[in-house]
């Protein structure tokens, strides 16, 4: 199966490409300019590169969140565009969940963590369990602190929240993993399409935990 994947959860974001198993081609770029900018013209340029029209792909992948939200609107709106267009399936991938698949066979834990507003961060733990990773908590949207404070054995923390939490507990994976993979949103996505394990373009929602700043602000009486 040829799976496009998009992966815009952070300013980090990029697209990937698998045929099957096989790895073909990644696309990350970390920098301040926009997804909307930059999204379609990556797309154009890994396709190029492989040799492939839109016509041949067979899937769609793209990550859900937590993460920006803007990113993600981005990144969930083009998928919809291509999966209309093309007529292909999309696979739903939470961003945490291919976080931590980019440490397979991990023998602790794995804590995936991502910046978020408001001093908090999002993030979950899993643990291998011999088959695959399965994820031991929810998807966490809270203060480095409180997550710190759940970590009760050596645990692997990767992530570009990483940093902001301080346990003795905490083994931080080195920086090359701090941002999302295109390529482990291509691969778990690939996977649950073969499952069937899909989502229509219009049933296609960002994964967002908590509520943006603008309804927070729009929830604040406005001042007499």
């Amino acid at each position: 199966m040829r799976v496009l994947a998009v992966e815009t959860s952070t300013l980090a974001g990029g697209v990937a490409l698998v045929d099957g198993e096989r790895l073909v081609a990644e696309y990350l770029l970390d920098v301040s300019v926009t997804h909307s900018e930059r999204l379609l013209a990556a797309i154009d340029h890994v396709l190029a590169d492989a040799g492939w029209t839109p016509r041949d792909l067979q899937g769609l992948a793209v990550a859900v969140g937590p993460g920006s939200f803007t990113g993600l609107r981005v990144g969930i709106s083009t998928v919809k565009g291509l999966a209309l267009a093309l007529g292909l399936p999309v696979a739903a991938v939470p961003t945490l969940d291919a976080m931590a698949a980019a440490l397979p066979w991990a023998s602790l834990p794995v804590c995936a963590v991502l910046h978020a507003r408001r001093n908090e961060v999002y993030a979950a733990v899993y643990r291998w369990d011999g088959e695959g990773f399965r994820r031991e908590s929810e998807y966490l949207a809270l203060a480095p602190e409180e997550l710190a404070a759940r970590l009760g054995e050596p645990t692997l923390l990767l992530g570009d929240g990483a940093d902001a939490v301080q346990s003795p507990h905490a083994r931080r994976v080195p920086p090359p993993r701090r941002v999302p993979s295109p390529a482990c949103v291509a691969v778990l996505g690939r996977a649950r399409l073969a499952l069937g394990e899909t989502v229509n373009a219009a049933g296609l929602m960002p994964l967002y935990l908590r509520p943006s700043e603008a309804e927070l602000r729009r929830r604040v009486p406005a001042a007499r």
